[in-house]
């Protein structure tokens, strides 16, 4: 029964805090124009691309951009959009949504990128303003898995940290900072990106931090993950959980790189725990040993175990 009152108080909207509602909407009446002045289609050659534009209705903030099913969400500025994305090898679906009053107005363009395939990419966005959800990758290192008696066993500690102090991996991963008009540290929607063009085989950590601010709203962080990107072999996992405690440091995936293309994705909130050799035994003592480190102040770390039914969502597929 505990689970269930959780759930509800959860999903319950204080009429004085509109922060809660999710990701807000315009408040013309009038369905808005969303002109996309970039990409234009075509082809490039640019590892990144650039998408921005305007809309009609300057209330509308943020918008929701989808680049090939990715979902993020674009602040906008006196009604115009804009920001860089790593750019997938091949066929580049960009879409943009943007909903008032009126319902949801769509601009839709097609790129194709002659890029070399992105192997991992991470984006982690937020539903609520005056949040943070900081996103925290955890790369396997020489050092990070051991084999021991009951079979391998992962060590948190060393395993190489890449955040927004620390935006650059010893294997080369790489970690965009949330820049929208200027400010590189703003709390709210994100998104947050990282991304690893030649990810060394092993078991990575994907997590987030959450800070709340002011009244202590609750959030819905959505991570999206694409691996191998533009290949036949491409995989894509969404993630969908609501964040309430501050301070914690929760689990939303792990990724175990095999090499030759393979790869395996544990959800804790939608998979059963994998069990096969390739996998460390101790997952969740190896978040808790990453949790006490994650470069916030304070911390803890929320565990599997401790969620509120109801709590996590995965879809898995390609386009």
């Amino acid at each position: 029964m505990l689970p269930v009152l959780l759930a509800l108080l959860l999903t319950q909207t204080p009429k004085e805090n509109p922060r809660q509602q999710g990701v807000p909407i315009g408040k013309g009446t009038k369905l808005a124009k969303v002109v996309l002045t970039a990409p234009t289609g075509g082809w490039t050659v640019d590892r990144m691309m650039l998408v921005e534009g305007t809309i009609s209705d300057t209330t509308i903030d943020p918008v929701v951009v989808s680049i090939n099913g990715d979902r993020y969400l674009m602040r906008t500025y006196g009604g115009r959009f804009s920001r860089k994305f790593p750019a997938a090898s091949g066929k580049n679906i960009v879409t943009v949504m943007a909903t008032n009053q009126a319902g949801t107005a769509r601009s839709q363009v097609t790129t194709y990128a002659q890029i070399p395939p992105v192997p991992l990419k991470a984006i982690l966005t937020s539903d609520t303003e005056g949040v943070y959800t900081d996103l925290h990758i955890y790369e396997p290192t020489d050092a990070s898995v051991t084999t021991g008696t009951d079979g391998l066993q992962l060590d948190g500690a060393k395993m190489a940290h890449v955040y927004w102090a620390n935006t650059s991996s010893p294997s080369g991963g790489t970690f965009f900072l949330n820049e929208q008009g200027g400010d590189f540290d703003q709390p709210a929607y994100g998104p947050y990106l990282y991304i690893h063009r030649a990810p060394p085989k092993g078991v990575y950590l994907i997590a987030t931090n959450y800070w709340p601010s002011g009244d202590k709203a609750h959030t819905v962080a959505t991570l999206n993950v694409a691996l191998f990107e533009g290949t036949p072999g491409e995989v894509r996992r969404m993630v969908r959980i609501p964040l309430a405690t501050p301070g914690t440091t929760r689990v939303l995936a792990w990724i175990n790189i095999l090499g030759d293309n393979q790869a395996e994705v544990y959800v804790p909130t939608a998979d059963p725990k994998p069990t096969g050799a390739a996998w460390p035994k101790n997952l969740d003592d190896a978040a808790k040993s990453v949790a006490s480190g994650s470069g916030d102040e304070g911390g803890g770390y929320e565990g599997e175990g401790e969620s509120y039914e109801g709590e996590g969502e995965s879809y898995e597929g390609g386009d």
